[in-house]
């Protein structure tokens, strides 16, 4: 396991600008976010791949570890991010399931497709888990990498704490994860300052070393949940953390 820092954390800013803040950290690994909305579109680099990939080689020495998706793509720009990612030497492409109502078997339909796109360029497809989507059940969630051979979790426990409910969640999840955002929660705030929350790093750390989980444990602060100046030092004290845990 290794400790990464998401792009999302900085959102608001230059993609570049949050990759010098990063680095700046102490990080020397990231997760890049793409948002049509946000500071790096996904249809930018599905269209500008070999742009994106020589700057981000002459710009920064973090490695890039993921590609997240904020929203689902069309296949055809799916699939230029999946070339790109392997050019990057990434295998990890975290993407959202659909909204809560979406019809089980048509959502299997459309990860069966992209999986196997992702397949083709030697990367795999993980659905994070999150509100209002139909990951948001964990049951659901490990259901579908069950019917969607190859398919892996994006885990984010902030969604799934309370003690009990953490516990066997842990339990369901951590064979099918293949990547885990974090920050630190509780039941009725999704992200709170390190140590003052519910998330316990240490449960969670053993429980997938169990299934000799070897990726990313990724920081994921929400911009809107705190100002700039907290976030870096947040950002600093969970690398810490994580990493005397490790």
């Amino acid at each position: 396991m290794f400790v990464a820092a998401s792009t999302r954390c900085f959102s608001e800013l230059d993609f570049w600008q949050a990759l010098t803040l990063i680095n700046d950290l102490e990080y020397d690994k990231v997760e890049i976010y793409l948002d049509e909305n946000g500071a790096l579109k996904p249809s930018y680099l599905a269209s500008s791949p070999d742009e994106f990939h020589a700057h981000l080689r002459d710009r920064t020495r973090l490695t890039p570890v993921a590609l997240t998706l904020a929203n689902a793509i069309e296949l055809k720009p799916f699939t230029e991010l999946c070339k790109l990612a392997k050019a990057l030497r990434v295998t990890q492409i975290n993407i959202p399931s659909e909204v809560v109502g979406t019809p089980f078997n048509s959502e299997i339909d459309r990860l069966k497709t992209l999986v196997a796109a992702a397949s083709k360029e030697g990367v795999r497809v993980a659905i994070r888990t999150e509100r209002g989507r139909l990951s948001e059940d964990a049951h659901t969630a490990v259901e579908l990498c069950q019917s969607v051979d190859g398919l892996g979790l994006g885990f984010d426990p902030s969604y799934f704490l309370g003690e009990e409910k953490f516990e066997t969640t842990l339990e369901l999840v951590t064979g099918y994860t293949s990547h885990v955002f974090l920050r630190d929660s509780t039941e009725k705030q999704l992200q709170v300052q390190v140590g003052l929350g519910e998330v316990d790093y240490a449960r969670l750390i053993s429980q997938l070393e169990k299934h000799r989980y070897d990726r990313a444990l990724s920081v994921e602060l929400l911009p809107d949940e705190m100002d700039k100046e907290q976030r870096t030092l947040e950002l600093r004290k969970l690398r810490m953390l994580i990493d005397s845990l490790l």
